[in-house]
């Protein structure tokens, strides 16, 4: 069972469709906000993952979880945690940390965003080093995101069918440039009921925790709220989905 894929799949799905920072106006969703996924893999039930906002200082508090069943636990567990938080009254990334336990395999990363000020460069930790060892620093551009923040600041824009987006975030120690294609609307079915959406697919080109074997898939709500309501991705072995069970505000 690939279990590594489904938790890369609500990664990839919820933190890849980044766009450029702006002031943020009156948010067309509500603060806070918990979504809450039920994964699955070839039809087969394998967890579950939520995805939350809420106000953290002067900026906001993103956070994306995914565990996986009881049953596939016993042979390859999965806890898997992402935060970001932002700076000021936009999606900026102020920070961004990932905390990852799949079976044997154990990461901790954390970036720390430049701020223009008391931090002059982006710090990118890795917290299972060696002792001693110093961080890497990069240069990055003002008010750039990262994949998680980024995600939420899409929810605020018009999605138009036909129409790519190009957008750059900070992943994997470089700053990338993603196109995100806006494909069609398209009525879709879930456990927290039946939405008209917008079917997007982001192109990722970079590594680390977000690469994939085949096309991800996004459906988020045709309306302001842009709420992702369901994910899907072709894997090596198999079909993996995410689907909206309840959303809590």
């Amino acid at each position: 069972m690939p279990m590594k894929y489904v938790f890369s799949l609500v990664v990839i799905a919820l933190a890849a469709v980044l766009f450029p920072c702006r002031h943020a106006q009156a948010l067309p969703f509500q603060v806070p906000e918990t979504l809450t996924y039920e994964l699955a893999w070839e039809g087969i039930y394998a967890g579950t993952s939520t995805l939350s906002i809420s106000r953290e200082r002067d900026g906001y508090k993103i956070v994306s979880a995914a565990k996986s069943a009881n049953y596939i636990s016993l042979f390859y567990k999965v806890r898997d945690q992402i935060e970001s938080i932002t700076r000021g009254n936009s999606f900026a990334s102020a920070s961004y940390d990932i905390n990852s336990h799949e079976g044997w395999h154990v990461k901790h990363l954390g970036v720390l965003f430049a701020d223009g000020h008391g931090r002059q460069k982006t710090a990118y930790i890795d917290y299972l080093a060696r002792p001693g060892s110093k961080p890497k620093e990069f240069r990055t551009p003002p008010g750039i995101m990262d994949p998680l923040s980024g995600f939420f600041y899409v929810r605020t824009m018009p999605l138009v069918v036909g129409r790519p987006v190009h957008v750059t975030i900070f992943d994997d120690e470089k700053v990338w440039n993603v196109k995100v294609r806006v494909l069609k609307k398209e009525r879709v079915h879930t456990w927290a009921g039946t939405f008209n959406t917008v079917k997007i697919e982001p192109l990722l080109k970079s590594g680390g925790i977000f690469r994939r074997s085949g096309a991800i898939y996004i459906w988020v709500t045709d309306d302001a709220r842009h709420i992702p309501v369901m994910l899907a991705s072709k894997v090596k072995v198999g079909y993996i989905k995410a689907v909206l069970e309840k959303a809590q505000y």
